[in-house]
């Protein structure tokens, strides 16, 4: 459990709540959208604890790596700043025309910069799973576990952590490799996530089952 929302803990169990899915026994390493858009303070999305979360994605890759894990990375891009393939998500959040082609804030930071034979997924909408052929690679990666970090927490991870379970995955949302504009939604949606589509675990936990 995310331990932020002390009180509603033992609520939630008591309604059924909270299981543990567990780890299985082939874990794929997705980190969504860690671009720059949330780590650089002049972009409309900056995240303040974006930085301290790209440390502990760079912790997970490189154990993924050591490991010869299956790696994925996602963006967000669009032909142009109108954001054709996605007008309603544009519409309510018109941030996303940072996500343009040819803009500086759509690129992955240096520290994850992926390597030959990890996937890059481009996205249109909130969830790596929404029209992309991410599920389809991690089945033939034979993966059975989804080890998630990313920004931001209560957008695309929270997306991609749902849709990673529906699609038959087990979904480990890394806290500390996770950021969010405010603590609040960060730690409200590390809760019910916790509560109801994954496992909320700690950096450690997933390096040792990465490695």
């Amino acid at each position: 459990m995310s331990g932020s929302m002390s009180g509603l803990d033992d609520d939630y169990a008591g309604a059924g709540f909270s299981g543990r899915l567990g780890w299985g026994e082939r874990p794929a390493l997705l980190l969504v959208d860690p671009v720059l858009a949330y780590l650089r303070p002049d972009s409309p999305l900056f995240c303040t604890t974006a930085p301290a979360a790209l440390d502990a994605m760079a912790s997970l890759l490189a154990a993924a790596r050591s490991a010869g894990r299956p790696v994925a990375f996602t963006a967000v891009g669009y032909a142009d700043d109108t954001c054709g393939e996605a007008p309603l998500f544009a519409a309510k959040v018109p941030g996303l025309r940072v996500f343009a082609d040819g803009s500086p804030l759509a690129a992955l930071p240096p520290a994850l910069t992926p390597v030959p034979g990890e996937l890059v997924v481009r996205k249109h909408y909130a969830s790596a799973f929404a029209g992309t052929a991410l599920a389809a690679w991690l089945a033939a990666a034979r993966a059975d576990t989804v080890v998630v970090g990313g920004y931001s927490t209560s957008g695309c991870v929270r997306a991609s952590a749902v849709d990673a379970l529906q699609h038959g995955f087990r979904p480990m949302v890394v806290r500390e490799a996770c950021a969010d504009r405010a603590p609040g939604p960060h730690a409200a949606n590390l809760f019910d996530l916790d509560a109801k589509y994954a496992d909320v675990v700690d950096l450690s936990e997933a390096l040792h089952h990465l490695e």
